[in-house]
């Protein structure tokens, strides 16, 4: 019988599915941010995408980044404030290759994880796409607020893996 050491005890699911979406990020051409996502139901893996252009597109490593300068207006503490974002346009998220490449059927009760906080917009397709959470690692300040607003409006379990170490393979530095 072999005895259990730290190298041996298995890592917990949401550790072990966040390696994944990490390792899966990998494949991400985009210069500026690598993410991956993976799509569980009952602990069965059932899709994985990464961030990139459309297949058979020149991504930005290839043509350069596409970026487009969004402004919004926030209301704090009863004052209007501009806030500029930037975004690559170039590129599909990873959550929406996730979602154009799974069937709506396994999406139903299943969970997402995925690298990184989603954008306005990706949170607003998976609020629409039959899952029921979403865990990410590293946030994503720009939309921060009104994700968190909107899942929990839906009801979506919407929460972060703080403690967790990314696999060294699939480390890279944020550009924002």
């Amino acid at each position: 019988m072999l005895k259990e050491t730290q190298e041996t005890v298995r890592k917990d699911w949401d550790t072990y599915f966040m390696d994944i979406a990490y390792m899966v990020s990998t494949r991400s051409r985009c210069p500026r941010r690598h993410v991956g996502a993976v799509l569980v139901q009952g602990k069965k893996l059932l899709g994985t995408a990464y961030n990139g252009a459309p297949m058979g597109v020149h991504d930005c490593l290839e043509a350069g980044c596409m970026i487009a300068e969004e402004i919004e207006v926030k209301l704090e503490g009863g004052k209007e404030r501009v806030v500029k974002k930037q975004r690559c346009i170039r590129t599909i998220h990873a959550e929406q290759n996730l979602l154009l490449f799974t069937d709506r059927a396994d999406r139903e009760g299943s969970i997402v994880y995925v690298t990184d906080q989603p954008c306005w917009t990706c949170a607003n397709m998976l609020a629409n796409s039959g899952i029921v959470e979403i865990v990410y690692h590293r946030s994503y300040p720009k939309d921060s607020e009104k994700v968190a607003a909107l899942m929990e409006q839906k009801g979506i379990v919407f929460r972060s893996l703080d403690q967790f170490d990314p696999p060294a393979q699939a480390q890279m530095e944020i550009t924002l």
